[in-house]
This record gives structure tokens, sequence and C-alpha cells, in this order.
């Protein structure tokens, strides 16, 4: 669902068409991913959509890495940092 949203905000409905699971599993995966504040809601007429909440989703993209690889995420960013500008391969 995440991956969908990349490309911009989302019907639930929509959502729903791109998987072969219920629309009451559909809501219930959109309200988890809503109280984890990864994505957000608003509501437009009658129907919700749905967007990412990039920042948060950044956010909690670092801390899982940080956590499950630090010595990576340590040795990338001295990379990057000693890297000439540009270069941050």
């Amino acid at each position: 669902m995440l991956e969908d949203l990349r490309g911009g905000e989302l019907a639930a409905g929509e959502i729903a068409s791109r998987f072969s699971i219920s629309a009451p599993s559909i809501s219930r995966h959109l309200g988890v991913l809503k109280g984890a504040g990864l994505v957000t809601e608003r509501r437009d007429a009658n129907r919700i959509l749905y967007s990412l909440a990039e920042e948060r989703l950044a956010m909690c993209v670092g801390r899982f890495l940080s956590a499950v690889c630090p010595e990576q995420i340590v040795l990338r960013n001295t990379k990057w940092r000693s890297a000439p500008e540009g270069d941050a391969s």
C-alpha cells in the first residue's frame, strides 16, 4: 500500500482494487498505517483519500535501519561526509 501511495493520494476504493483482499481488510490495514502515522487521510465529498506521511515514514525507516544494522549506517554516513560534493555513491 505504501508503494502504491508513492504516486500521490488515492481513495480507499482505488487502493482496494489493487489487492485481492476484502475492502474491510484494506480499511483495517489503512487504519493501522494511519495509527502509526505513516499515512494521512482527508475527506473529499464521500471519499476518503490517503497519502504518504513522507517525513514520518523516512524517520521510521531511518530508526529501523539504525537499530537493525547500526554499523552500516555509521559507515554509510562517514562515506557520504567524506565523498566529494555530488558523489555520495
